[in-house]
C-alpha cells in the first residue's frame, strides 16, 4: 500500500520536526536518517502475527525510542508530550514519599513499553519493549532471557517444554556499538546453546555511518559494522534506509528466513543521522563536509513523495498537506496537555522513618508473615525421591558414598550439609509448584563437586537429571551450565527472571568476584530496574564468598558493592552460615515471588560446603524458618557475666567456634564474650539487634569482626547502623584486617596469620578495648 506507507512515514516525520520545534533544547535522539524503522517493524510484527507469533520481544538504545513507543507501541501523544513538559512517570503506584519503596523513573528515551496487538476482537499477540539504560547494547541479553521465559511452559514436571516459534526477539543496535560492546558477541554466543536458543533474532543495525564523533574507520576494524556476525554464520541483509520498498523487502527476507531455520538474521539499515549525537550536539565541528550534505539531503518521506508524484499515486499539495495537518494535530495536543497536565516534583522526605535512619523496613514485616518449614514426613519423602538412582544406571563409584549419606542425613543421628539442604530446598518449592530455573559455570555439578543435580553414567555417558524425574514436583526444574560469561548470561537470567515471574530464577558464579564481569548489568537493571521502570524480579545470585587463602580473586564476592547500592528495599543481602539458613532463605524466595519479589543476592560458602560443623538437622529444616540473626541464647545468670558482644557474618563464625572458646563445655570458655552472627544484612534487623543487645545488661562493648578488609566487607554498611542502634551509650569496636587495595593476600602463609590475629582479638579482654586491624605486613 504506497499511499499507507506514505501515512507511516508522514507520522514518523511529523512527530520529530513536532518535537524538535516544540521542545528545544530536550534531547529525544531522533529518528531522522533512519525512519524507515518502523515501516519496517510494521512488516515484521504483521509477518509475525501471520505465522502465530504469540510474543514480540524488542530490545534497543535510545536513537528513535520515543518513535517505537508511539508509533509501534502505541504510546499515546499525549502521554510522551506530558512526559517532555515534567508529568510523572508511574510505574503503575505512585510515589508515596517513603523510604521504603523507591520510585525514581527515568529519561523518556531509556522507557519501555507494551502492547496487545490485536486483529479485531482477538488479541494475537503481546509486544513489549524493554526499558533499558544508555549503556549500549547491555539490554541484548535481557530481551533474549524475555523471549526464552515467554517461549516455555513451566507448569509441569520434568525440563520445561519450549516452543522456540511462540516469541521472536527484535533487537536494534547502533552501527558503532554493536561491533565495539563486547556485549553483542557474548549474547550472540548463546544464539544456538540449548540452555539459552530462543529460536532466532532478528537484528535491525540502525547505521548512521557515525558513533557520537567517531567515524567508522576509527570505530572499527572491518569493512562493514556487521562483520562480527560473520563469526557466528549467520546471514546480513545491506539495505539502503532511503529505499522504502527495499527495506520491506529486507525485513520480510529477514522473517522468513528466521522462521524457515530459527537462526539469527542481521539486517544492516544503512542510512545517517540528521543532528548529532543529541539534539543539543553541534555535529559539523567535527564531520563538517558530512553534515553539509545531509543538510542538503531529502528525507525519506520526501523521497517516497517524489516517487507517489511521478506515478500520479498523490500531489504534492496532498502530501504538504498530509504533513502539516499530522504536525497540527501534535501542537494542538500539546495545547491540551498544557492546560491539564500536572508537573509532579519529588521532594526530599520531610523526616525520618519510625525507627531511626536505617530501621523500619516493611520488607522485614513481609519475610516475618512466611512459614518456610517443611513436613518432617514430606522431608523424608523427598529425600528418597532426590537420592533415587535408576536401575541400571552406573553411577561413578565416587558418588556412591556421598549419596549413601544423604539418604541416611534425615535420621535421628544425621546431618545435612550444605548441598544437600540445597537439594531438598528445590525439590519441596517444586512439590509446591514453583518452577526452578539454574544456570552458571559449570553448575549442574557445581564447581566444588558439591552439587550433582545431573549424573553422568560412567559407562553410557547418559545424563539423569535428578529433579527432573522427582515424583512429588508439580512443575518444571531446569539446570544449565552456562558458557564461559558473567555478563550476558546475567543479563539473559534478569530478563528470565522479569517475563516468568513465578519461576525462581538462580544464577551462581563460579566465585563470587567474577560478578564483576557483570557490573552493569547489576548496576543498571538487578539493582536499580524497579526504582527506574518497575521492573520486579525476584532473581536470586549466589557469590561465592569466603577467606580461605586462595588469593586475592577467589576470595570476596564484593559484599559493601552490594551494601552500597542498598536501599528503599530493593534487593535483599544475606549470608548465611547453615545449611538450614540457606534452606530456609531459598524456600522464602520462592513465596516471596507472588508476595513482593525482589533480587536475592547471597554469599554462599565454599569451605563449609564440608565442614564437620556447618551441618543441620531434619528437624532445623522442618520446624525453622529463615532467622535474620543467629545466636545461642544464654540463662540469665551467665548473661549477666557477658562484657564483649560479638557481631560477625558468614565463614570467620567457625574460625571462632574452633577456638573451643564459645563453647560452655569446653575447658577454654569465655563467658565474658557472646557471638552472633548476621545472617541477612539488608534489610536490616535493627529491632533484633536492639532486642539482643538488652538481653546483655552488663555489656561494656560492641565489636564488628570480620575477616574483609576494614574499607571492604559489611563493615562500612553495619557500623553506622549500629551506632543508631547503641545511641553512644556503648563503644562500637572494629576487629578485622586493615584497609588493603586488594581484597586479599596472595601468600597462604600471610592469609593463616592475619585470620589467626583476628580471631586472637576476638577474645582479647585485657585494659581498654579498641579497634584491632591486622597489618598488611607481619
Amino acid at each position: 500500500d504506497e499511499k499507507g506507507l506514505l501515512h507511516r512515514l508522514t507520522e514518523v516525520g511529523a512527530l520529530e520536526r513536532f518535537l524538535h520545534r516544540a521542545f528545544p533544547g530536550h534531547i529525544r535522539f531522533s529518528l531522522e536518517g533512519l525512519g524507515m524503522m518502523i515501516p519496517m517493524l510494521d512488516e515484521l510484527i504483521t509477518d509475525a502475527a501471520r505465522v502465530g507469533t504469540r510474543y514480540i520481544l524488542i530490545g534497543m538504545a535510545h536513537r528513535g525510542r520515543l518513535n517505537v513507543l508511539a508509533h509501534i507501541l502505541g504510546k499515546p501523544y499525549e502521554q510522551i508530550i506530558a512526559e517532555f513538559m515534567g508529568a510523572l512517570q508511574s510505574p503503575g503506584v505512585a510515589y508515596t514519599g517513603s523510604s521504603d519503596e523507591g520510585w525514581t523513573g527515568d529519561v523518556v528515551y531509556h522507557l519501555g513499553g507494551y502492547r496487545a496487538f490485536q486483529q479485531g476482537e482477538q488479541v494475537r499477540m503481546d509486544i513489549y519493549l524493554a526499558p533499558n539504560p544508555s549503556h549500549l547494547e547491555w539490554v541484548n541479553p535481557v530481551v533474549e532471557g524475555m523471549a526464552r521465559a515467554c517461549g516455555e511452559q513451566r507448569d509441569r514436571p520434568g525440563a520445561p517444554e519450549q516452543d522456540e516459534r511462540i516469541s521472536l526477539p527484535v533487537l536494534i543496535h547502533g552501527d558503532a556499538a554493536f561491533p565495539a560492546q563486547g556485549i553483542v558477541a557474548e549474547t550472540l554466543n548463546l544464539y544456538r546453546l540449548p540452555g539459552y536458543r530462543t529460536g532466532g533474532t532478528v537484528h535491525i543495525i540502525a547505521n548512521n555511518q557515525i558513533g557520537f564523533t567517531t567515524p567508522p574507520e576509527y570505530g572499527r576494524s572491518t569493512q562493514y559494522a556487521s562483520d562480527l556476525a560473520k563469526g557466528f554464520d549467520l546471514p546480513v541483509i545491506h539495505v539502503n534506509a532511503d529505499d522504502p520498498e527495499a527495506c520491506l523487502t529486507a525485513v520480510r527476507l529477514a522473517h522468513a528466513y528466521r522462521e524457515r531455520f530459527l537462526k539469527d538474521v542481521i539486517i544492516d539499515l544503512v542510512g545517517y543521522r540528521r543532528w548529532g549525537h543529541n539534539e543539543n550536539d553541534e555535529p559539523a565541528f567535527t564531520q563538517p563536509q558530512m553534515y553539509a550534505r545531509i543538510a542538503q539531503h531529502p528525507t525519506v518521506r520526501e523521497l517516497w513523495v517524489r516517487r507517489l508524484v511521478q506515478k500520479g499515486v498523490i500531489t504534492q499539495q496532498e502530501a504538504d498537506r498530509m504533513l502539516q495537518e499530522a504536525i497540527e494535530r501534535l501542537h494542538a495536543l500539546r495545547r491540551k496537555v498544557a492546560e491539564n497536565v500536572e508537573i509532579h516534583i519529588r521532594k526530599p522526605l520531610a523526616g525520618l522513618e519510625a525507627g531511626g535512619e536505617f530501621g523500619g523496613l516493611g520488607s522485614l514485616e513481609v519475610e516475618e508473615r512466611i512459614d518456610t518449614g517443611v513436613n518432617p514426613a514430606l522431608l523424608q519423602r523427598l529425600n528418597t525421591e532426590v537420592t533415587h538412582i535408576p536401575d541400571g544406571f552406573h553411577l561413578h563409584p565416587k558418588l556412591q558414598k556421598p549419596f549413601a549419606m544423604r539418604r541416611q542425613a534425615l535420621t535421628a543421628e544425621g546431618k545435612v550439609d550444605w548441598a544437600h539442604a540445597e537439594i531438598l530446598a528445590f525439590a519441596s518449592i517444586l512439590a509446591e509448584g514453583t518452577p526452578i530455573r539454574l544456570t552458571g559455570q559449570d553448575v549442574s555439578r557445581g564447581t566444588f563437586n558439591q552439587r550433582h543435580l545431573v549424573l553422568h553414567d560412567v559407562e553410557t555417558g547418559e545424563r539423569y537429571n535428578l529433579l527432573q524425574h522427582l515424583p512429588s514436583a508439580r512443575a518444571s526444574f531446569e539446570v544449565w551450565d552456562s558458557p564461559l560469561s558473567e555478563a550476558a548470561v546475567l543479563g539473559f537470567e534478569y530478563g528470565y527472571s522479569v517475563q516468568a515471574e513465578n519461576t525462581l530464577v538462580l544464577w551462581e558464579a563460579q566465585y563470587g568476584d567474577f560478578a564483576n564481569s557483570a557490573q552493569v548489568i547489576i548496576d543498571q537493571f538487578i539493582v536499580s530496574g524497579r526504582s527506574k521502570w518497575g521492573q520486579r524480579s525476584g532473581l536470586v545470585l549466589l557469590l561465592p564468598h569466603g577467606y580461605e587463602g586462595r588469593g586475592p580473586e577467589h576470595s570476596s564476592a564484593r559484599l559493601e558493592r552490594f551494601l552500597q547500592l542498598a536501599a528503599e528495599n530493593n534487593i535483599i543481602v544475606a549470608n548465611c552460615s547453615t545449611p538450614a539458613q540457606y534452606f530456609h532463605i531459598l524456600r522464602r524466595q520462592a513465596k516471596l515471588l507472588s508476595l513482593d519479589p525482589r533480587p536475592l543476592v547471597l554469599m554462599t560458602p565454599k569451605s563449609l560446603l564440608r565442614h564437620p560443623a556447618a551441618v543441620s538437622t531434619l528437624q532445623e529444616l522442618a520446624l525453622g524458618r529463615f532467622r535474620h540473626l543467629l545466636h545461642e541464647p544464654r540463662p540469665t545468670d551467665e548473661a549477666r557475666q557477658v562484657r564483649r558482644f560479638i557481631l560477625c557474618s558468614g565463614k570467620v563464625y567457625y574460625d571462632l567456634l574452633a577456638t573451643g572458646k564459645l563453647s560452655p563445655d569446653s575447658p577454654d570458655y569465655e563467658p565474658r564474650i557472646a557471638v552472633a552472627r548476621l545472617e541477612q544484612f539488608y534489610p536490616f534487623p535493627a529491632q533484633e539487634i536492639a532486642e539482643l543487645l538488652q538481653h546483655y545488661p552488663n555489656l561494656q562493648e560492641v565489636v564488628w569482626l570480620q575477616e574483609e578488609p576494614r574499607n571492604m566487607g559489611g563493615w562500612l554498611f553495619v557500623a553506622p547502623r549500629l551506632r543508631d542502634i547503641l545511641g553512644g551509650q556503648l563503644p562500637l569496636h572494629y576487629i578485622g584486617r586493615a584497609r588493603m587495595a586488594s581484597p586479599a593476600e596472595g601468600m597462604h602463609e600471610w592469609h593463616q596469620q592475619y585470620q589467626a590475629q583476628i580471631v586472637a582479638a576476638a577474645f582479647e579482654l585485657v585494659g581498654e578495648s579498641q579497634d584491632m586491624q591486622v597489618p598488611i605486613r607481619a
